[in-house]
């Protein structure tokens, strides 16, 4: 039983599992199987090569992409051994649903961060950034405050990505700081999605499965203002006082469609929100939608770019501006196939690898296995701590699915108290979170897993202090 348990905690639940499993008695258990061992070995030694990326400089994805393919090899090699193809065949469909959810969710965000890094707004932020006389310590500050109160309006994940541009166009090569300012954001991210509905995709869940009304989520708030100050208090004494950005302050101006691409980003991203709130439906209907509206708007400025070119040819003749005149003659077509090729394809695949793993590993029984011992025999508060550790491993997604998958009979403290862990819990880890893997691929060899493990005590401070404030502030409703 105890070695059940570890490797439990070792590698945590799947959240298209469950809802599988839980329906068809056909499904095997092969938690003490050789089987569900060897599948565990795999596992732990792909996450062990995705741990040292730093320092063998292998792309992330390739281990879990293996890990994946053997994984459900092993489980359908033993049903295919038993006539019962069918069975894996269905729970491997399923999971591999979950993740062309997210898959087309992360791409249409990552399409958007690119048509707006190519219209220059970066550039134009970076300029009035720098135009401030900002340094490093107010940087750090800023980014951070911007993530935790940007996320709950749109998500952790699209926030910190935006963020972690700004940083990157500002502060140049320093890599100690971006480290600590992506950390930063990450956790500022994680922690301002934590209460709202729609700062993450796990308080999203918790509210459509009717758990926690929307305004019950504002209880979270200080408790979220705690798990991200304190780890930004300590890190921002490691930050050289007065220290100017490295940048060079130019003008900076956006190109055409700049800020109307934004807009067409806020809509995009409450398109998302009505798709799941209002209709019921996945919010990647909404994102997809989106990538339309982009879509359709950059067939406006490829059509309408001649006329605007001619407008401003003429402008900077009669003002005889030679610098305008050269920039005109450099300027293409915007192309939004282009900028969705330019997405972090490797982070993707990441995603993909790390959802199939888990997925086949819930298959085997460890969820069930889970939602006996954790909510069976633990303390409830601690199995709701547990959850939140969990989600530094695994994803917070697939966590908080089981979990609701589950339904444990709990008040609504300890509904809130899960929903709190399950969101900055993943901020113990840069691989706990869609924001720091989307990050660590944005910032590849600036923000990385040994970078974000250094500071993890740091984290941890905040991630405890967090719940404590909880426990105190709402003890009533516990």
């Amino acid at each position: 039983m105890a070695m059940k348990l570890i490797l439990i905690i070792l590698f945590g639940l799947a959240p298209a599992t469950f809802a599988f499993a839980s329906g068809g008695g056909d499904v095997i258990d092969l938690t003490t199987s050789r089987i569900g061992y060897f599948a565990i070995i795999i596992f732990t030694c792909a996450y062990l090569l995705v741990m040292a990326e730093e320092h063998l400089h292998l792309r992330k994805s390739k281990p879990v992409l293996v890990a994946a393919g053997v994984i459900w090899a092993l489980i359908g090699w033993h049903y295919a051994s038993l006539g019962m193809s069918d069975v894996a065949e269905a729970a491997f469909r399923h999971n591999l649903l979950e993740y062309a959810e997210l898959l087309l969710f992360l791409l249409v965000a990552m399409t958007y961060i690119n048509a707006m890094e190519e219209r220059q707004l970066f550039d134009a932020l970076r300029s009035w950034m720098l135009s401030k006389g900002l340094d490093l310590r107010g940087l750090f500050w800023l980014t951070g405050i911007l993530a935790f109160f940007i996320s709950p309006i749109a998500d952790n994940l699209t926030t910190a990505l935006l963020m972690c541009a700004v940083v990157l166009k500002v502060a140049g090569e320093n890599k100690k700081f971006i480290n600590l300012a992506c950390i930063n954001i990450v956790v500022a991210a994680n922690a301002g999605g934590a209460f709202s509905p729609f700062g993450d995709i796990t308080t999203l869940m918790v509210w459509q499965k009717g758990m926690v009304e929307f305004n019950e989520f504002a209880a979270l708030f200080l408790p979220s203002v705690v798990n991200f100050i304190i780890p930004a208090a300590i890190m921002t004494l490691f930050i050289p006082k007065g220290e100017k950005l490295s940048g060079v302050q130019e003008t900076v101006h956006t190109k055409r469609g700049a800020k109307r691409i934004v807009l067409l980003f806020l809509l995009t991203v409450a398109s998302a929100v009505a798709a799941h709130s209002v209709l019921h439906m996945p919010p990647v209907l909404g994102m997809m939608t989106g990538l339309g509206y982009l879509q359709f708007f950059g067939y406006f400025l490829r059509k309408t770019l001649p006329i605007s070119l001619e407008r401003k040819r003429a402008k900077a003749e009669l003002a005889q501006d030679e610098k305008t005149l050269q920039q005109l003659g450099g300027v293409v077509p915007f192309d939004v196939f282009h900028k969705v090729a330019k997405a972090e394809w490797d982070t993707l695949l990441f995603f993909y690898g790390v959802i199939m793993c888990v997925g086949g590993l819930g298959f085997m029984g460890y969820l069930s296995l889970a939602s006996g011992i954790m909510y069976g025999t633990w303390d409830t508060t601690m199995a709701n701590v547990a959850v939140g550790v969990l989600s530094a491993i695994v994803d917070n997604i697939p966590v908080m699915f089981a979990v609701l998958s589950m339904q444990p009979d709990m008040s609504l403290g300890q509904w809130l108290l899960v929903t709190l862990t399950a969101g900055v819990g993943g901020s113990l880890l840069s691989i706990g979170s869609a924001a720091g893997v989307a990050l660590m691929g944005q910032a590849r060899g600036l923000y990385t897993f040994a970078g974000h493990l250094r500071w993890a005590p740091v984290i941890a401070l905040g991630y405890i202090a967090s719940i404590l404030c909880h426990l105190w502030l709402n003890s009533a409703i516990m």
